[in-house]
């Protein structure tokens, strides 16, 4: 018997070890297909080679490496940490948290923590190692940052010659695990200022004033040098070491390069194996006679300071020698672009893509809450893993945005065919950018890995769209996600979903087609 299981959800949840489920309120979901394709049949079951659909949202993150070998970060233990997500105790020995709940992690014990909270009840228990991360990673990206430096090192940079009155930096407290310091220097000496954490978490260097962020505090000084009593002008001249790596730095012995996966966009990928982990990884290497290490440090500063689920996660660098290792979690079924034309996706049904196109959009809404612009969305950068696992993967056009439009310089590659029209055509990228890139790549799986806009150049694809021409509806695809596809697509940037609101949809979509084709 079919039947709709939406009031059984309690149940599902009570035998899933995921996290807890709320659907989200499914609108009807159109489930017919254009004159092109055949008669709806979204079954569950699929034939053979193809995994089932698995049911809507129960899943568990996949990894983040919060730890490094088989101990906590080297030098950092009782760091400051933060929930990435909401977790419910399932027994006394676990902890409950919510996202953005502060902690101190004690040690690793297995896949869990033990941790403590250091506000509210201050209860401790285990939590999953990959619903946590550190808190001070998220003020990388800032130059002034140099993170767990101690005073004398601060010093000792900023009384370099190539820095002047003025230069400064700001670094992790040495006794103060979740406070900062700022080291200025000033009439030829090196000043440090205490910031301190308020209850509710706020910075300040006075009682008089505090800020949200530390970003807000140092701005306010940089403009307000008589509150300080110093002036802060430029960053520490000094190059922080080339990707601020521990814990991130591991010997090149540790890795023996297996496979070959393709070249990437600095150089060859690789399978291999990690040793001393005993896991198989993959490695990005920085071609030796490529020049532009900027770009690819810019990369792993994007990959460190990532944590989501649904993103490609950094587990390790070799950054001595040459060429530059970055080593990320391997994904068993390769890039999506590869996988679409696998025979394994010949018989995936469209319930299964959506389900994937789903965690795509989930992994673009954490960047888009962070203001990243992928710049470079496409079947080719999003790689798959066991059980239809997606995670969007190839950030080295990514780009941190402090104003929602960033432009590209002119001389920068455009993949057109993914592009937004106001990116092609004005390098002005945004996340609405990616919100088309995001079309396309739907166009993609739908298609089951056709060429967007096939047997047309790059300069006629810009026509074409300049006319207001759209790709055409695929074969087989059900009309509310080319509705989506064409919302992605729509000319004005504002009036583009967001990636929150496609997840929703999408999410809604599958879920409704879960649980009204499920065997009872």
């Amino acid at each position: 018997m079919r039947t709709h299981l939406i009031h059984q959800e309690r149940t599902w949840t009570s035998i899933w070890t995921g996290p807890a489920v709320h659907l989200s309120p499914v609108p009807d979901p159109d489930l017919t297909y254009g004159p092109a394709g055949p008669a709806p049949s979204v079954q569950v079951c699929v034939p053979q080679g193809a995994c089932p659909a698995p049911k809507p949202k129960l899943y568990a993150p996949a990894a983040v490496p919060l730890l490094c070998g088989s101990g906590l970060w080297p030098g950092r233990s009782h760091s400051l940490y933060a929930a990435l997500f909401d977790f419910e105790a399932r027994s006394d020995h676990e902890l409950s948290v919510k996202e953005g709940d502060k902690l101190s992690v004690i040690e690793k014990r297995g896949e869990y923590v033990l941790a403590k909270k250091l506000t509210g009840s201050l209860e401790s228990g285990l939590i999953p190692a990959n619903y946590v991360a550190l808190l001070q990673d998220e003020f990388a990206k800032h130059k002034w940052y140099y993170g767990n430096i101690n005073r004398v090192k601060a010093e000792k940079l900023l009384l370099a010659s190539q820095n002047k009155d003025g230069s400064f930096l700001v670094r992790i407290s040495e006794s103060h695990s979740d406070e900062y310091t700022i080291s200025v220097r000033s009439e030829g000496k090196v000043f440090h200022f205490r910031i301190q954490r308020s209850a509710i978490g706020a910075y300040f260097v006075s009682d008089k004033i505090s800020f949200a962020t530390l970003g807000e505090l140092i701005a306010y000084y940089q403009k307000n040098p008589r509150s300080l009593g110093v002036i802060l002008d430029e960053p520490c001249a000094q190059q922080r070491e080339l990707f601020d790596m521990e814990p991130w730095e591991r010997p090149r012995e540790e890795f023996k390069l297996t496979r070959k996966l393709g070249e990437g966009h600095f150089g060859e990928v690789w399978e291999a194996a990690w040793t001393t982990e005993n896991r198989k990884v993959a490695i990005k290497m920085l071609k030796q006679e490529d020049t532009k290490q900027d770009e690819f440090v810019k990369e792993v500063q994007a990959l460190k300071n990532l944590h989501h689920p649904k993103l490609i996660q950094l587990l390790a660098m070799c950054s001595r020698g040459e060429p530059v290792y970055i080593v990320t979690e391997l994904m068993s079924k390769g890039s999506l672009k590869s996988y679409l034309s696998s025979a394994e996706a010949q018989v995936l049904t469209s319930a299964h893509l959506i389900y994937m196109g789903s965690q795509v959009a989930e992994g673009m809404a954490y960047l888009e809450d962070r203001n990243i612009v992928h710049r470079d969305l496409a079947a080719r950068n999003i790689l798959v893993g066991d059980d239809l696992v997606c995670k969007v993967a190839d950030f080295g056009l990514a780009r941190i945005i402090k104003d929602s439009v960033y432009t590209a310089s002119r001389n920068t590659k455009i993949p057109v065919r993914w592009t937004a029209p106001e990116a092609a055509l004005y390098q002005r990228f945004s996340v609405k950018s990616d919100v088309w890139s995001f079309g396309v790549l739907l166009y993609e799986m739908m298609s089951r890995g056709k060429m967007p806009y096939e047997g047309k150049s790059n300069k006629e694809v810009l026509d074409l769209l300049s006319s207001g021409f759209r790709l055409p509806c695929p074969t087989r695809c059900p009309p509310n996600i080319y509705r989506i596809m064409m919302e992605c697509w729509t000319a004005e940037p504002s009036k583009r979903p967001s990636f929150h609101a496609l997840h929703s949809q999408l999410d809604a979509i599958y879920a409704k087609i879960y649980y009204k084709t499920i065997e009872v």
